[in-house]
């Protein structure tokens, strides 16, 4: 897989692209097929005709020190960066537009190259584990995907993969590391409207940008009261999942306003108890209801 951001939506940009690494990828278009409805010739069906193209799908990427920022800024828009090495770099909501990607899936020994045009990410779901490896998983809308017996990603840069590991992972709540969590998941979502209009080729005018959602759960072993008690007064706290390697290498998801809805706490068998809370982040008072902050060797994105 290679990919590229595009100066204008869904034109193929110049130059090299990048190598991204994935682990699973469905992203493509496809023309359904709409049975006739003709009548009046015989028991035997008319020709279908051919509906409209859609382009989208989802990719599962792992989640690492350096390309996991390419994505990031498909998801919210450039960061601002800082510092000199190790670099911080900041993605935050709010954003009134977002940049178009060119995404390319590539078969050499077809040869067979899918370049999708004019890609916009639409969400992206993290989970938070004891063990095991993380990964994202993003899903793409896409305007046209063409291909090519050739690949149109020149000559790729690849940037060395240094993945996190769920072992890495942290939950904080108001600034404390949150004990007994034995799952977590995030989803923020851009809740893209791809926009329909009368044209000759079948293709999507763009997307428009909707309410930004951020949602997701918490499980937690029923051993002291701190989220429950968070639940049961309804007001906001503030949480911050992140997957640490050292000082200089990490990734952080800070959402200062989450509320905890209140949950049953079932009692399955003679094993832990185990509550789950399904929480959503809102707008605070001031600044970004979504921060992320990637600090790695990458001069910039």
């Amino acid at each position: 897989m290679l990919g590229a951001f595009e100066t204008a939506y869904g034109t193929a940009p110049g130059g090299n692209f990048h190598t991204l690494p994935f682990v699973s990828c469905d992203l493509g278009s496809q023309q359904p097929l709409e049975a006739s409805d003709v009548l009046g010739l015989g028991r035997d069906p008319a020709p279908p005709s051919r509906d409209v193209i859609t382009a989208e799908g989802q990719i599962t990427v792992p989640v690492d020190l350096r390309s996991i920022g390419f994505w990031l800024k498909g998801l919210f828009g450039p960061p601002v960066t800082t510092g000199t090495g190790p670099y911080s770099h900041v993605y935050t909501s709010r954003a009134d537009t977002l940049p178009s990607l060119a995404l390319e899936v590539g078969h050499p020994q077809v040869p067979r190259y899918f370049l999708n045009l004019g890609c916009l990410v639409n969400s992206l779901n993290l989970g938070w584990a004891p063990s095991g490896k993380a990964n994202a998983t993003l899903a793409v809308i896409a305007q046209v995907e063409t291909d090519a017996a050739t690949s149109s990603g020149g000559t790729p840069t690849t940037q060395g993969l240094q993945r996190f590991h769920q072992f890495q992972g942290r939950i904080a709540k108001d600034g404390a590391a949150l004990a007994n969590i034995t799952a977590a998941e995030l989803t923020y979502a851009n809740n893209l409207d791809p926009v329909r209009v009368i044209r000759d080729d079948g293709k999507i005018e763009g997307a428009d940008l909707g309410v930004a959602a951020c949602t997701g759960n918490l499980a937690a072993r029923f051993a002291d009261m701190v989220l429950l008690d968070a639940a049961t007064d309804g007001t906001a706290m503030a949480l911050e999942f992140a997957w640490v390697i050292d000082a200089d290498r990490s990734l952080t998801v800070a959402l200062p306003s989450v509320f905890l809805p209140k949950p049953r706490i079932p009692i399955s068998g003679p094993a832990g108890i185990e509550a789950r809370f399904d929480w959503q982040a809102a707008k605070p008072d001031s600044g970004a209801f979504a921060t992320v902050t990637l600090k790695n060797d990458v001069a910039s994105y």
